[in-house]
């Protein structure tokens, strides 16, 4: 199979969907690897280990998107991308549908098949391929909202670990998941004062079990929610549905509840985030005013930290991309009901409920495609 893999191009995504060591472990199961120039770079990969990976070199996105059978990239498909898309090409990346209606018609008119990265499973119902970016942006999060509350930035002031005679910080972490829990950490090392916050008493028992105290824990109720809005100096919006859109867990009206410059970091906005408020900045404009209240609502915040993210993210994924150059999408996914989970769009017909649910689209069982 050629498998291709552009250069990102959406603002300040520095990571790549490839990287040279998954580039050697395809070329050794005997696929072409086609890679844009300048692709990895961002996230310390030179063009040079890509050529002695054994991978072939193009100077534009088109010829990558023109040759390859199977595109591999990081980030959602952009306007521009989706139209190099073709029928019966394989697209293998985050695609975050629910949100995001106009990418989801354009990649049904495609006729491509898409498999996203957050909704393929595991045999525990985990999700192996958000779960890196997961990882990161929780522990992303409290570093970002502390820099939003400095002053300088429209925030309140407040530093998370205080001093000597200067209570902490009080740091509200919404969900209990992946995100929250590494958010919960690095804050609580931070020095701050942290609840975390969810509907699993289950969770709930764990976190308590398993961090002995080094945080607090609460059920994530409409009122216990609200009273601890009123005390936080940062909010961390860390919910997830799997595919389908965020819940608002903060309206606006709740804004004026909160302490002036209080700092809200929605690590869910990829999912078109969990605060009524929220709306997707970039790393170049992260942070914006909203009644008082500032928001910090980037939409790939783990681009950041690009070279430890696309490691991370490439160990992830490198054994479900082999899989399906090896076999092929379809024996892949009928192999691996897993991988068959991540499938959201085949031939024009959309493959998962949740996304279809969302923005009023009729779905196809992707099983019966497999099958079919």
């Amino acid at each position: 199979m050629k498998i291709g893999c552009p250069k990102e191009i959406k603002p300040q995504e520095f990571r790549v969907g490839l990287t040279p060591n998954a580039a050697v472990e395809a070329v050794a199961h005997g696929h072409n690897v086609i890679i844009e120039r300048g692709a990895g770079v961002g996230a310390g990969f030179p063009d040079e280990a890509y050529e002695a990976a054994g991978a072939t070199l193009v100077d534009t996105a088109e010829e990558v998107f023109a040759t390859a059978d199977m595109i591999v990239k990081v980030k959602e498909p952009q306007a521009g991308e989706r139209k190099m898309l073709r029928e019966g090409q394989l697209l293998f990346t985050y695609l975050h549908l629910a949100p995001d209606p106009e990418q989801t018609h354009d990649l049904l008119a495609s006729g491509c098949t898409a498999i996203a990265y957050e909704t393929v499973t595991d045999d525990r119902g985990g999700l192996p391929l958000l779960a890196p970016m997961s990882e990161v942006a929780g522990k992303l999060a409290p570093q970002v909202g502390a820099w939003t509350l400095q002053k300088a930035n429209g925030g309140r002031g407040t530093l998370l670990g205080g001093v000597p005679g200067v209570g902490r910080g009080k740091v509200l972490v919404i969900g209990g998941g992946v995100v929250g829990t590494h958010a919960a950490r690095i804050a609580s090392g931070m020095g701050a004062e942290v609840t975390v916050l969810d509907m699993s008493l289950a969770r709930l028992r764990y976190l308590d079990d398993a961090f002995r105290g080094e945080f607090a824990t609460g059920y994530a109720g409409r009122a216990y929610t609200a009273e601890l809005l009123q005390e936080a100096d940062m909010v961390v919006g860390a919910v997830l549905i799997p595919g389908a859109a965020a819940p608002k867990l903060v309206s606006r009206e709740q804004l004026s509840t909160m302490k002036p410059g209080a700092a809200l970091v929605d690590v869910a906005i990829d999912q078109g985030g969990c605060f009524e408020t929220s709306k997707p900045t970039t790393h170049a404009d992260p942070i914006y005013e909203v009644d008082g209240i500032m928001h910090y609502c980037v939409a790939n915040m783990p681009g950041a930290v690009a070279r430890t993210s696309t490691i991370a993210l490439g160990n992830a994924t490198m054994p479900f991309m082999l899989a399906l150059a090896d076999k092929g999408w379809k024996q892949a996914c009928a192999d691996d009901p897993n991988l068959l989970n991540g499938l959201n769009v085949h031939a024009g017909k959309l493959t998962y409920y949740a996304v279809g649910k969302a923005l009023g689209i009729d779905v196809t069982s992707p099983q019966l495609i497999v099958k079919g």
